[in-house]
């Protein structure tokens, strides 16, 4: 345990550093925003769309690049939040996209402040029923949410993968099972989809592959950094022997 305690200790640091220089903080891609965005209605430039745990920013940029509206990110390092902004300023982005630090469990925004809450990889740091009943009061009637959530493809899955997610995310559980959560929530579900391989090897795993060498390099003999590598590593195996069975989904409802 002691071990362990000092991961955490360490994680803040290692974790803004580790993942600083990616362009995105978990399995995704360009293409399923895009595609998740096609789900989302009555968008215009007076719209307001909110990024909780955007990261560095990889999806808002593409968000911000194919709707007219105004973004706010929102997440809980200021370094990432810097790197988002700079981005937002090198693609000529500065004027619809502003990034702040900030929780997602204790927001500022205003009650039916936003037509659209997007959290790509990001609401498992809440939950996923509470982030969807704490963050529905920020929308407007009829505004839309759009989440990844890690989620169970079946029913029944091999012990080894199913007490690998316990220990780490106890809250995941089934499609299904967060649809009704959704609906429970004051969502109407419009949509759902699993995110496809490329989004964890090539937009994921394979990105960090130059950071795990430059790491253990740089760190060398640091046994919490040797152990948080592994970990990474390990949830790397872990998605190619038990791809089948678990992944991420997007979420997408509408307030009623």
């Amino acid at each position: 345990m002691e071990n362990e305690k000092t991961i955490n200790e360490f994680d803040k640091e290692l974790i803004c550093e580790y993942y600083s220089d990616m362009k995105r903080q978990g399995p995704g891609s360009p293409e399923m925003t895009i595609k998740a965005l096609g789900f989302i209605d009555n968008l215009t430039q007076k719209s307001k769309i909110a990024d909780i745990g955007c990261g560095t920013g990889g999806q808002t940029m593409v968000l911000a690049q194919n709707i007219t509206g105004n973004i706010i990110g929102i997440d809980f390092f200021p370094e990432f939040i810097e790197i988002l902004n700079n981005n937002a300023n090198k693609l000529n982005l500065s004027e619809k996209v502003k990034g702040y630090a900030g929780l997602m469990e204790n927001l500022s925004f205003q009650e039916e402040e936003f037509d659209l809450i997007w959290c790509e990889g990001a609401i498992y740091n809440i939950g996923f029923e509470r982030g969807l009943n704490e963050w529905r009061k920020f929308l407007k009637k009829d505004g839309y949410i759009a989440v990844t959530e890690a989620s169970w493809f079946t029913e029944k899955r091999p012990e080894e993968i199913e007490n690998y997610w316990v220990h780490h995310y106890p809250g995941i559980t089934t499609i299904s099972s967060n649809v009704s959560t959704m609906q429970k929530t004051g969502y109407i579900p419009v949509a759902t989809f699993t995110l496809p391989e490329n989004c964890w090897i090539d937009n994921y795993f394979i990105p960090q592959i130059s950071v795990q060498e430059k790491f253990l390099e740089k760190y060398t003999g640091n046994e919490t950094v040797e152990e948080f590598i592994e970990g990474c590593r390990h949830e790397e195996k872990m998605y190619h022997d038990y791809k089948d069975y678990y992944g991420y989904v997007f979420y997408i409802g509408r307030k009623y």
